[in-house]
């Protein structure tokens, strides 16, 4: 987070309120990757784009492993100024080192201006009250990390943020959160923003160079650090989307944005697959480009009260949501909707919701299912939960109805991918209102999008086959999702084509 003033230290002070909670409570959502990641079925890969392929991550091999400091990697150098020694600060350090030192050796193949080194590091702890001022920042109660120019610093708080990112997400989400910092710097030395700037730009830009660099660790070239393309991988992943945005009033102004989620995810992905050049690129109109119609805010009723965005998960409900999946997908079979279990010869049960092709059927869990949508409560915000991780998974079964009239295999990770993608198209088109006989709707809201997003990482079923069977990487997962969401649905049959 840039500092660039002091309405901006006081915005990030009121961010970060709430913010361990949020990063304790999300792990409780990782556990869930780790278990369903570790039932995930495996089938023959084939040749195919490597940025299509269900099988890698940006080209890489898509595999669990270890994840952080090498154990006979080079040791850390430098200072860390205010140090208590311990292992957050080393860790710290050598994260800076190796950012550092890759940083240097590509600057000059993307980024105009000269490299220049961070020169401070700093550590705090804000649980101490007697916490120092680091250039003109308070730091006791200042749960974060960031990256000042006015005095090239890179400062952390080694007594909460640090601490509880490490314990949840990995030692990897330390390096990941410098290499956010170090994005700042790179900012800087590039002269990529001024002070007209937004704070959306700032951050987005600072979240794609991170993911140029841990795309470095991932493929194997950093002498001190590894990342596996699932499991390490969907840790950082989950860390990104735990500091999102908090879902505003669509009228209120957030001076102070790091985006959503699926924006937040979108700009590391970018540049994990993309490069440096892409981060470069980002301004205020890529951004809105890359949002559309999507909505930033909730909405305001005709009372004047600002709406809470969720919806019942009852009957009532996936009725309509199955009138309006029949708008979208416009199939000349629609798919028929049970809450009745029943046997199904060509598919195995993959509840809440399973779609059987023998029977054109939607079969429904709903008591599980509207636990699924239940909305997580204020003292424990974490990965986003509400309607949206429900009616997306119904969705999802929609749109395997949508292929299996295509003749279409059903049982492939190729199929697991058209279908997050063809998600994800079904979102985009939700953004804006459908005229149904019913005369019912559902639009789309702010933190609908966020909440599927963070179903791909922890049930996995809106990019999973008929069968429940899903890919291997939480990063590609989410990849095709977000392929839908910004392309159309002939793009979704040609990217995960057999």
């Amino acid at each position: 987070m840039d500092n660039c003033g002091r309405t901006r230290r006081q915005l990030r002070r009121r961010r970060t309120r709430g913010l361990t909670a949020s990063l304790r409570a999300a792990a409780a959502g990782l556990g869930a990757v780790l278990v369903v990641a570790g039932c995930t079925t495996m089938v023959e890969g084939r040749a195919l784009s490597i940025l299509n392929d269900p099988f890698r991550v940006g080209g890489l091999p898509a595999t669990n492993g270890p994840s952080g400091p090498r154990p006979n990697g080079p040791a850390a150098t430098g200072t860390v100024i205010n140090t208590n020694n311990g292992p957050i600060d080393k860790l710290s350090l050598l994260s800076v080192n190796d950012i550092q030192d890759y940083w240097k050796e590509v600057y000059s193949e993307a980024l105009k201006g000269t490299f220049k080194p961070v020169d401070k590091l700093v550590s705090y702890d804000s649980n101490d009250p007697s916490s120092p001022m680091v250039c003109r920042n308070e730091t006791y109660q200042l749960v974060n990390a960031f990256f000042t120019s006015r005095c090239n610093m890179i400062a952390w708080d080694r007594g909460v943020f640090m601490p509880v990112a490490e314990k949840y997400f990995g030692d990897i989400s330390v390096t990941g959160v410098l290499a956010h910092e170090f994005g700042h710097a790179l900012q800087v030395m590039a002269k990529l923003v001024t002070r007209n700037d937004a704070t959306i730009v700032r951050e987005q830009q600072a979240d794609c160079f991170a993911g140029v660099y841990l795309y470095w660790v991932a493929a194997g070239k950093s002498p001190r650090f590894t990342l596996s393309t699932a499991d390490g991988l969907d840790h950082v992943l989950a860390g990104i989307i735990t500091t999102r945005d908090p879902v505003m009033d669509a009228d209120a102004e957030n001076d102070d944005e790091h985006g959503s989620a699926l924006d937040r995810v979108s700009a590391f992905q970018m540049g994990f697959l993309s490069g440096t050049e892409a981060c470069a690129a980002i301004n205020k109109a890529e951004i809105e480009r890359r949002r559309g119609d999507l909505p930033k805010g909730l909405r305001v009723d005709s009372s004047g009260n600002q709406e809470t965005g969720e919806v019942a998960i009852n009957e009532d409900t996936l009725k309509t949501l199955m009138e309006l999946m029949g708008k979208i997908f416009s199939p000349k079979n629609p798919p028929t909707l049970s809450y009745q279990p029943a046997g199904c010869g060509d598919a195995k049960p993959s509840p809440p919701a399973s779609y059987c092709p023998a029977s054109n059927t939607i079969v429904v869990d709903l008591p599980a299912l509207a636990t699924m949508g239940k909305v997580a409560g204020t003292g424990e915000q974490s990965l986003p939960q509400g309607d949206d991780t429900a009616l997306s998974i119904v969705m999802s079964r929609y749109a395997l109805a949508a292929q299996h009239e295509r003749g279409l295999a059903m049982q492939s990770p190729w199929t697991a991918l058209r279908t997050a993608c063809l998600t994800g198209v079904a979102h985009r088109k939700m953004a804006e209102p459908i005229d149904l006989p019913s005369g019912q709707q559902l639009i789309l809201t702010a933190g609908d999008l966020d909440e599927a997003v963070s179903g791909l990482l922890t049930n996995h079923m809106v990019a999973s086959d008929a069968d429940g069977i899903s890919v291997p990487a939480g990063f590609t997962r989410i990849a095709a999702f977000r392929a839908g969401v910004g392309g159309d649905m002939d793009a979704c049959y040609s990217r995960y084509a057999l």
